[in-house]
């Protein structure tokens, strides 16, 4: 692993990637470009638009500006017409576009950790369809803290079936994947050993057999007692509560030779005991856990610390944001595939305002600050440079 900046930004065009979704409409009954409203749906975003009514409004708000960005011919499309355009966009090709767009600006570098998990859009429920909240399964970026693509799922569940597809978009090269116990799985294992990256995964009781070799031989009384070489320990304090962490790897033992055939390229075994606590005795214990990994990475006990750590800025940094900040929990748009397509814009909007260094305040002050100031908006977009008057 490296303490170096594991992604370095590199200018680029996201509207000439996003411009080779297809347009559905017929030619003829075209008044507003795509690239227009796609235009219009990234900078709202920026700016706290939650609905489309907002989206239109923002548009009206700065119709001059966004004129020296995009064409507008037609001046800014209603919210029916920017529903109806956007619903038609191809989630999939979407999702690509994303991806290559992060692959562009961003250029991975050894031991970056790259953690994967879900999050459901629960507002997106719809009962008169008997439509299920979409679930977007995300890769993250815990150096730079920024989202390297995305692809959706119905349920839970089907996270198993969404995380290969979700790697096939991107370039990981050299970076270690961080997934839950729901991605520990042997094919995705492999498809990230394939890819020529290290996986980190959480071992639970949907792989029986390995998790109680875990349980045989990484007891509570092992770690705690010195059997493992390499440990490391972690002490944090925060408002009256305590939590003290102890880290330990191994090498590939006897007991788990036959496990190593199954999981390709399988070289660490891992375990975390966390102990939290209120005030300074231990009589006041409130929770004792232990978790087990596995991984393709030949890690310190320490550099398990911090990976385990890094993989849970995906709860902090972005789906507490998307919550908190930019209300997805809270959005009722579900028209068609719009929900999803809504999602990846949140996602290139979140990006864009994390690239945005100029401004110490937090995610919500530069959403306001940008809707404000046509100046700021021009600052957290040339980042990523926008053509202009694309056909």
């Amino acid at each position: 692993m490296t303490n170096m900046s594991l992604f370095e930004v590199n200018a680029t065009s996201l509207i000439e990637h996003l411009s080779i979704l297809t347009d559905l409409r017929q030619p003829w009954k075209i008044d507003h470009k795509l690239t227009d409203i796609l235009l219009l749906m990234i900078c709202a975003v920026i700016g706290g638009a939650e609905s489309w009514e907002e989206i239109e409004d923002f548009g009206n708000a700065r119709e001059d500006w966004l004129k020296t960005l995009g064409s507008f011919d037609e001046g800014i499309p209603s919210h029916d017409t920017i529903a109806r355009v956007v619903s038609t966009v191809s989630p999939k090709v979407f999702q690509k576009c994303f991806a290559n767009w992060m692959q562009d600006c961003h250029a991975a570098t050894r031991g970056a950790v790259v953690a994967i998990d879900g999050k459901v859009a629960r507002s997106s429920y719809d009962k008169s369809r008997d439509r299920d909240p979409i679930h977007m399964v995300s890769a993250f970026c815990t150096a730079n803290n920024v989202v390297l693509g995305q692809v959706k799922t119905d349920t839970k569940s089907n996270e198993i079936t969404a995380i290969p597809e979700l790697l096939k978009l991107l370039e990981i090269k050299g970076c270690i994947v961080t997934i839950d116990a729901m991605g520990c799985q042997r094919a995705i294992a492999e498809q990230i050993v394939d890819k020529e990256a290290d996986y980190l995964l959480a071992v639970k009781g949907n792989q029986p057999k390995l998790h109680a070799a875990f349980q045989d031989h990484f007891s509570m009384g092992s770690i705690l007692g010195g059997s493992f070489d390499s440990s490391y320990e972690t002490k944090e304090k925060n408002r009256g509560r305590q939590e003290h962490r102890i880290h330990v790897v191994s090498d590939i033992f006897d007991e788990f030779v036959n496990f190593s055939f199954d999981w390709k390229g399988m070289k660490t075994l891992g375990a975390v005991i966390a102990f939290r606590q209120v005030g300074e005795t231990l009589q006041n214990l409130e929770d004792v856990s232990v978790r087990y990994y596995i991984s393709s990475a030949e890690l310190t006990a320490e550099q398990l610390a911090v990976s385990v750590r890094s993989h849970w800025a995906i709860e902090n940094s972005l789906h507490y944001v998307l919550d908190v900040a930019m209300g997805e929990d809270a959005c009722r748009i579900r028209r068609d595939d719009s929900a999803e397509v809504l999602a990846g814009f949140r996602h290139i909007a979140l990006n864009l305002l994390k690239n945005e260094k100029t401004f110490k305040g937090g995610i919500k002050r530069k959403m306001k600050k940008a809707a404000l100031s046509t100046h700021y908006m021009n600052t957290i977009l040339a980042g990523v440079p926008l053509l202009s008057n694309i056909d």
